[in-house]
């Protein structure tokens, strides 16, 4: 679950940043949780690609893995 008001700040800052004004009729806190809403719903399937992506299509290519891992430890 995103953190709301993470979420909240930055659509402040990118609403700033791109000049844009939240109409009077929208309230932000309706927005954020719009906003978050929308983001979570495809968040499931981005993981999972990504865990294909990471780990091979049925083949787990462990080598690869442990050095991705020891890159992480090691950075």
């Amino acid at each position: 679950m995103l953190d709301r008001q993470a979420v909240g700040e930055f659509l402040d800052a990118e609403f700033d940043d791109l000049g844009l004004e939240l109409p009077r009729d929208i309230d932000r806190g309706v927005l954020v949780e719009a906003f978050c809403q929308y983001v979570e719903n495809d968040y499931y399937e981005w993981l999972k690609d990504n865990l294909r992506s990471f780990l091979g299509s049925g083949e787990a290519d462990w080598d690869w893995v442990r050095g991705r891992i020891a890159q992480r430890v090691q950075g």
